[in-house]
């Protein structure tokens, strides 16, 4: 399987990233962001671009993929509606429009949120956005697309967050992280249940187009040993 990945510097996208490089049935992993990975191994490649509006030149590299699993996203803290709206639903949809038309049997699955809004109607801001984004995702002809609301992600692996109170969150809660996978498991995962969840749903599937956070766990299932 050839996947295709935006946003693989983000805490998601990193987890994502380490677990698909981990499955033996991935033979390639197609980065595409703005900053560049650094070092790739003999499964990675990446694309970067300053501005991801515009990737006429690479689109001879975006062809024959079977996967999307878009995890790019930002912030809504200090953001007014119409940024918002340009970083979430339209950079998404231009992504999303050219991988369709360029690979029309992929699977397409997007990282959005626990909370959102599908009925694009409601008072709190990120959560139309995000949920007009995902309606229009679903309704764009890919092969599948699967919409991802995860709520607390615990980060694995080293993974840190870039978003500076997110990470300082993860830092100083620990232990309540941990205990909160115990006695509220439909509200967390980590990056690597996450990761696995998405990939097992590019290879065969799921019953519903939006998962949330109770389907990610058991989508991945039981922890495997970490190479």
């Amino acid at each position: 399987m050839r996947v295709i990945l935006f946003g693989g510097t983000g805490m998601v996208g990193r987890g994502v990233l380490k677990e698909c490089k981990r499955d033996s049935e991935i033979a390639e992993v197609l980065a595409v962001g703005r900053t560049a990975l650094g070092r790739t191994d003999a499964k990675g490649s990446q694309i970067v671009a300053e501005d991801l509006f515009d990737l006429d030149d690479e689109e001879y590299r975006l062809t024959g993929f079977d996967a999307c699993f878009f995890c790019l996203g930002v912030s809504s803290s200090g953001m007014n509606e119409a940024d918002y709206w340009r970083v979430t639903y339209e950079l998404t949809m231009s992504v999303a429009r050219r991988l369709v038309r360029l690979n029309p049997e992929m699977v397409f699955e997007y990282v959005s949120g626990m909370g959102t809004d599908s009925s694009e109607k409601g008072r709190v801001m990120w959560a139309r956005v995000k949920g007009k984004t995902e309606n229009d995702l679903m309704a764009l002809g890919f092969k599948g697309a699967y919409m991802f609301r995860p709520g607390v992600i615990v980060p694995m692996d080293g993974i840190k967050s870039k978003t500076k109170a997110y990470q300082m969150f993860y830092s100083m809660g620990g232990p309540l992280l941990s205990l909160m996978r115990v006695v509220f498991p439909r509200y967390t995962t980590t990056t690597r249940e996450l990761g696995r969840a998405m990939i097992r749903v590019a290879k065969v599937g799921f019953e519903k187009r939006v998962i949330e956070t109770g389907d990610i766990g058991r989508i991945a299932g039981p922890e495997p040993d970490q190479k």
